[in-house]
């Protein structure tokens, strides 16, 4: 049995009787751990109180009373206060409902790593997004989204960790190899600014990283590099800007990243793609100009890699699917390189070593596919992704080359899992306590990068109206201090909880938080909250949403719509495609508006739960959407433009122009609230076309997530983080 392990984010070691929260260890005492030892081996299990003191206590006679205060002693070190760790079983026993990761033994080698990997796109919307109308000619999108002013800047956690990679399975037609396991020594902060950083990769000679810097209060990034030895940083470009992606070409001479920015009307899409080369020599001394190497206005570009110093292949969208794209520099052109017609591509990588490209894909199938090709294209091979039990079948997964085992990898949170070229899966020991991605591995094998990231937000309640206030006050939401005013948080943590929403005919506020170690849903009241789903280890949650009685939720976990009881128990909606977002359940009528890739098409649509019949509504990236009796649908586009459905098409709302923004809507009766871009709250009434007006909000409020009687919920954001980390190989 492993010595060490987590539960939750507590880092479990037996052999010092500690337990590690948040680099603080406290002593626990040996029976008490080994009770919860018992319970993590049997984890969502209920263990009785015999089976408890037989296994801790065998041959000794007890007291019931002397298990309790064990109980109570993991408890008090557990900060399990509201029992959500550790539950209690009236009359049988107890059951530990945390996540468990065991630590394996593992033996150190010298053998090597090698490569890159991607940043994470936005849990599939992106990387298999619709776009507006394109043209099917012109060259080079992975828009930085999600990214927030950060208030409160984080310390790093350091963690030490042991990384264990066992055998995959050789392809008969491609390079593969066994590798005996694998193990790291140490973990370390390589960037540690206020700021955000991503997308960092080594230099081809190691000598340095480059990564983009996202600057808060601008909302806007530069691409920096950083020398590995003397920790000097350097700032590359010369102008900020909307940048992502970066690679370097073999030489190490120049980097490739995309631009983007918003396109001048009238335009088929809100944003412009350029193709971007930079001088790295030349930067290193000082600030340089990039240079525009190809310019798309009409598709979208994303995650471009260097073959040679002369040609690129990139990621392109062509109305609703993305292709490979080779670019030659000096010829100006580009070519198709690979697409399928039966799906979509995902994300790619490419091995120098190997002259080999990796494509995942998701087929009109549902299913997850990584295909080899030739440097020329040639499909060398497609084989299904194996997902394992602890990988929802509709994660969407972004591996790279490790070259010096002829295999990928891919992050999935806080797991990593190695892929075959044959498409087995295993998964990589790393018991992290925070989220990753984007494993980016240095050349000589020896250590490997990782975009650290942790995001801090709060449920928030407040009258949806100003409080009578004094003559001159401001009448804002929350003071330039973010002290809080008429506000309530419903439930502090220190991780992300959000998406609050009122219990109809009820005191409940359901909500998810991820602060059991995986995406949950909640339950909040005046006095307290509970967990009230038990979703496995990884579980990712988009949409929640009540039943009209307020006995029930729809709940969109890790892909699959499940409806979530009250008391515990759940079913599951057999619906065969992904569900992307959940925006709405129609109790009454047993349907749901939600955003689901069908046949490797990205679709709006509205989905009736009891024949799991679906009309689609738009094939155009949809942001969100609402609908009730009186007003009807209301959709939002991906420029922040309102829609209702007509008689022969869709009809904007032309009343809601310059009012919509990527902090959502809500519908109640026959009004529309929402929050625009100069962070007014405002009401328009469908029946009588009244706009108005109700306050102003700090820019914090995050998201609108539901509004009562006298009421709103939005998401607060406290803090929100992104670094670069470097976990060291053994020797």
């Amino acid at each position: 049995m492993a010595v060490q392990y987590w539960v939750g984010d507590h880092f479990v070691d037996l052999s010092r009787n500690q337990i590690t929260t948040e680099q603080h260890s406290q002593t626990v005492p040996p029976k008490a751990l080994a009770v919860l030892t018992y319970l993590a081996e049997n984890h969502g299990q209920v263990v009785t109180y015999d089976q408890l003191l037989n296994r801790v206590w065998p041959n000794t006679v007890v007291t019931p009373n002397t298990l309790q205060r064990s109980i109570a002693q993991l408890r008090k070190v557990l900060g399990d206060k509201h029992q959500s760790i550790i539950k209690t079983h009236a009359k049988q026993g107890y059951s530990l409902d945390s996540g468990v990761v065991w630590q394996t033994e593992v033996q150190p080698t010298s053998k090597s790593f090698a490569d890159r990997d991607l940043d994470q796109v936005n849990e599939g919307y992106d990387a298999a997004s619709t776009s507006n109308t394109s043209s099917s000619t012109g060259a080079l999108k992975l828009g930085i989204s999600g990214i927030r002013p950060v208030l409160v800047a984080l310390t790093f956690i350091g963690l030490a960790v042991a990384l264990a990679w066992t055998k995959l399975t050789e392809d008969d037609d491609l390079p593969g190899s066994s590798e005996p396991q694998l193990s790291f020594n140490s973990l370390r902060s390589l960037t540690a600014s206020d700021d955000k950083e991503f997308s960092a990769v080594y230099s081809p000679d190691g000598q340095h990283i480059a990564f983009h810097r996202y600057v808060n209060q601008l909302c806007m990034n530069n691409l920096w590099a950083k020398n590995t030895a003397t920790q000097e940083e350097t700032r590359l470009t010369e102008d900020l800007g909307t940048y992502s992606g970066v690679s370097f070409s073999p030489s190490g001479d120049k980097l490739a990243f995309i631009s983007t920015y918003d396109c001048d009307k009238p335009s088929p899409q809100e944003r412009c793609y350029n193709l971007m080369g930079l001088d790295f020599r030349k930067a290193l001394e000082q600030p340089a100009p990039s240079v525009l190497m190809a310019e798309c206005k009409n598709t979208a570009l994303r995650d471009p890699i260097w073959l040679d110093d002369d040609n690129i292949v990139v990621m392109q969208l062509f109305e609703s699917r993305w292709k490979l794209i080779h670019y030659s520099i000096s010829e100006n052109k580009s070519t198709v390189l690979h697409e399928v017609d039966d799906g979509n591509l995902l994300s790619f990588d490419f091995s120098k070593s190997e002259s080999l490209f990796a494509v995942s894909t998701r087929g009109n199938d549902g299913k997850h596919y990584i295909d080899m090709l030739a440097l020329n294209g040639e499909v060398l091979s497609s084989n299904q992704i194996q997902y394992p039990d602890e990988l929802s079948k509709f994660r969407l997964v972004f591996p790279k080359f490790d070259s010096a085992r002829n295999r990928l990898i891919f992050s999935s949170g806080k797991l990593l899992f190695a892929l075959s070229y044959d498409g087995e899966v295993q998964r990589i020991n790393v018991p992290l306590d925070f989220k990753v991605e984007a494993p980016s591995f240095h050349p000589n094998g020896k250590s490997l990068l990782l975009i650290k990231k942790w995001y801090d937000s709060d449920v928030a309640i407040a009258p949806i109206r100003v409080p009578t206030a004094a003559p001159g006050a401001a009448p804002s939401l929350i003071s330039s201090g973010a002290e809080v005013t008429d506000v309530a948080v419903v439930d502090r943590s220190t991780l992300e909880d959000d998406n609050g929403i009122f219990q109809p005919n009820g005191d409940l506020i359901a909500f998810v938080s991820d602060r059991s170690g995986e995406d949950q849903v909640w339950l909040a009241d005046e006095s307290d909250s509970r967990k009230a789903s038990h979703f496995p280890l990884n579980t990712y949650i988009n949409g929640v949403d009540w039943s009209e009685d307020g006995d029930s939720m729809l709940v969109n976990a890790n892909g699959s719509l499940t409806q979530l009881f009250l008391d515990g128990s759940q079913r599951r909606v057999a619906f065969e495609y992904p569900v992307i977002f959940l925006f709405q359940w129609d109790s009454t009528n047993n349907s749901a508006l939600l955003v689901s890739t069908i046949d490797g098409v990205t679709q709006f649509i509205e989905l009736n739960l009891a024949t799991l019949e679906y009309q689609t509504i738009s094939t155009r990236k949809i942001i969100w959407a609402q609908k009730s009796h009186q007003a009807g649908l209301v959709f939002m586009d991906a420029l922040n433009r309102f829609w209702q459905p007509g008689a022969l098409e869709n009809q904007m709302i032309d009343a809601l122009t310059e009012q919509g923004s990527n902090k959502r809507f809500v519908i109640r009766d026959q009004v529309i609230y929402g929050i625009n871009q100069v962070n007014e709250l405002w009401s328009y009434d469908v029946s009588t076309s009244a706009f108005t007006v109700l306050r102003t909000i700090s820019d914090n409020v995050d998201t609108l997530t539901d509004v009562g009687a006298d009421r709103i919920l939005f998401d607060l954001l406290v803090a929100e983080k992104k670094e670069v980390v470097e976990l060291s190989l053994s020797e």
